[in-house]
């Protein structure tokens, strides 16, 4: 698949991918032979919106940090309709593997957060041998209840509470990023979506986060994953953490990664 970078003139990277530019925040390695981290963002995420997490990483680990943020996203090309319920499946097995080859990237350790984790997941699945480690923060690969009520309660809070306002300095439309994720999620279409065999394919080593007190998911996802992927799967379940572990519970999640990726990386 043909992709251009691109830079521009404030610092930002501009990555031409599928027919889409992407916004990229690039950190370069400290440490000589590091791996790249790939960070895939949630949702209603963005390359920026995971804030001062990557850069935590790599000063804790040496390695190098990529995120970006997907189309419909952050400022990467606004989407013009609605997706359908393999928007997933595209990202992982189309937009990722352009995305690591036009940055040169080869077996990055991927840490994804929600939808992000289930891309993340699902390219591990495809493509064994492409992946060193997996981080997952939160990662969903069936649909729940409870994540189906979240995600209509969210809805709510939209389109009469102030999460507009606080999206929108952070998304260059944030009405088409939000309904181009909530409409697919409530959709019919969605229901059955399931993406459990992926974890069957993975050989590279997993390390799953899930708050106690997600309101869009439960350790049903993680047990899931556990119980298909070959490869081994460390798990931690955080008191006092919703559904975003690396910003609930900040200071432990960073050193608790910083922690297993020395260890499972080998990064000394």
């Amino acid at each position: 698949m043909h992709s251009t970078r691109v830079s521009e003139p404030n610092g930002a990277r501009r990555l031409r991918v599928a027919g889409a530019e992407l916004d990229v925040r690039e950190i370069a390695p400290s440490r000589p032979g590091a791996p790249t981290l790939v960070f895939l963002h949630e949702g209603l995420g963005s390359a920026d919106l995971w804030k001062e997490f990557p850069a935590a990483l790599a000063a804790s680990t040496g390695c190098g940090t990529v995120a970006y943020s997907r189309r419909g996203n952050g400022f990467s090309t606004a989407l013009t309709g609605p997706r359908n319920a393999r928007y997933m499946h595209d990202e992982a097995l189309v937009v990722l593997p352009a995305v690591l080859e036009s940055l040169q990237i080869a077996e990055p350790v991927l840490v994804g957060h929600s939808d992000g984790a289930s891309i993340a997941l699902m390219f591990a699945g495809d493509r064994p041998q492409a992946v060193r480690a997996l981080v997952l923060e939160a990662p969903h690969v069936f649909v729940e209840e409870l994540s189906l009520r979240g995600i209509a309660a969210i809805r709510n809070a939209y389109e009469r509470g102030g999460l507009r306002e606080r999206m929108r300095p952070h998304h260059a439309d944030a009405d088409r990023t939000f309904y181009g994720w909530n409409d697919v999620w409530l959709s019919a279409a969605f229901r059955n979506w399931n993406v459990e065999r992926f974890a069957e394919g993975v050989r590279a080593p997993v390390l799953a986060l899930q708050g106690l007190e997600d309101e869009y998911g439960t350790t049903a996802q993680l047990d899931a994953i556990a119980r298909r992927a070959p490869a081994p799967v460390d798990r931690i379940l955080l008191a006092r953490c919703g559904h975003a572990p690396h910003r609930d519970r900040r200071v432990f999640v960073e050193a608790a990664v910083s922690a297993w990726l020395r260890e499972k990386v080998a990064l000394g």
